[in-house]
């Protein structure tokens, strides 16, 4: 897709009507978001590269960030990709436990050494709790951040009384994977990301902080900042990124781009395609999949209602930031009835 310009420095903006959009539905979106979306911080809908409405709620600001959550997902296996494009890491079929040499595995543990990369990814690996569609993941989060051992503690789980290659949602599983980034690459995710992912499309680099604590409220609360690590240094591989609306847009646009900015490939077109192809778990590399009315979109999504939702064939992007509070409004109606049929000329 041919481009006139890239936000690297700066994203411009349009207005709706000059990017052959229905202003009318950018009404309906405002009055939705005043009476149903009380959590929502702000919102960025990008058309044709360019910022068509940009709002923001609750005294944010856009410089502000915003703890994305799960979105820190999708970042994960953006950098997964990037590894495997450039050597650090073979091919998603690698074993786990190949990266953890240390780790003791009992004779009976088949499953856990079975474990791929792929299947991380995915969400097919093995753990002893469920996931519930609209109720959220079943696993212990408070009691994971309670452990000294991240890592040991996650592959502890791993295969126990799970099956293998059924959808079951995991953030520790996420985890893993952000460790693997590190004994690979020798950078923690944080860095990795900095140098390969960040900087290159344009987004705010981030900041080394260091963890005093591993309370609620430093690890899921108002005191998260940055891009969060556990206790042995290794960036946070399923939540605790914290981004603009602005910079979400931009990491939607690689994509949108099919892993291309400025002409040089950042994700290989391979790796791209493998992230978002429809299956019957709709979910990808990460990603989740939604097909609906003809609109194919692959979504970034995070607890609260934090997204970054592409949609190729209208040339969309949709990055929304929430504040994550119990049984958030589910935000597609937004997109379906209000952004997606914004778009009159494509």
């Amino acid at each position: 897709m041919q481009r006139d310009y890239w936000p690297t420095t700066e994203w411009r903006t349009r207005e709706p009507a000059a990017l052959g959009m229905d202003t009318e539905k950018f009404s309906e979106l405002n009055q939705l978001i005043k009476t149903q979306y009380s959590n929502l911080n702000g919102i960025v809908v990008v058309h044709k590269g360019y910022i068509a409405f940009e709002k923001y709620e609750n005294s944010f600001i856009a410089s502000d960030t915003h703890h994305v959550a799960s979105v820190t997902k999708s970042i994960t296996s953006a950098l997964i990709g990037i590894a495997i494009d450039k050597g650090y890491i073979k091919s998603v079929d690698e074993k786990v436990l190949d990266f953890f040499p240390e780790y003791v595995s009992v004779a009976s543990d088949i499953q856990k050494r079975a474990v791929t990369i792929r299947q991380l990814l995915t969400m097919t690996a093995p753990f002893p709790f469920t996931w519930k569609p609209g109720g959220g993941a079943q696993e212990p989060l408070d009691r994971l951040r309670r452990q000294k051992d991240w890592t040991k503690y996650t592959l502890d789980l791993l295969g126990q009384k799970g099956r293998m290659g059924e959808f079951q949602y995991c953030t520790a599983g996420a985890h893993l994977l952000s460790v693997i980034l590190t004994r690979t690459t020798g950078k923690s995710a944080r860095e990795f990301a900095n140098e390969q992912l960040f900087g290159p499309i344009g987004m705010k680099i981030i900041a080394e902080r260091q963890m005093k604590s591993f309370g609620l409220e430093d690890v899921f609360g108002k005191s998260l900042k940055g891009w969060i690590h556990d206790p042995t240094g290794n960036s946070t591989g399923g939540w605790g990124l914290c981004l603009t609306l602005r910079d979400m847009a931009r990491f939607g646009f690689l994509y949108l781009n099919d892993g291309i900015w400025e002409d040089k490939q950042i994700i290989s077109t391979k790796w791209h395609d493998e992230s978002i192809t429809m299956n019957a778990n709709k979910y990808g590399y990460l990603w989740w999949l939604h097909e609906e009315d003809g609109n194919y979109a692959y979504m970034a999504m995070g607890d609260g209602g934090n997204a970054i939702i592409c949609i190729p064939a209208k040339d969309l992007i949709v990055a929304i930031a929430s504040k994550i509070v119990n049984k958030p409004r589910d935000i597609w109606p937004l997109i379906k009835n209000c952004i997606i049929p914004s778009v009159v000329i494509r």
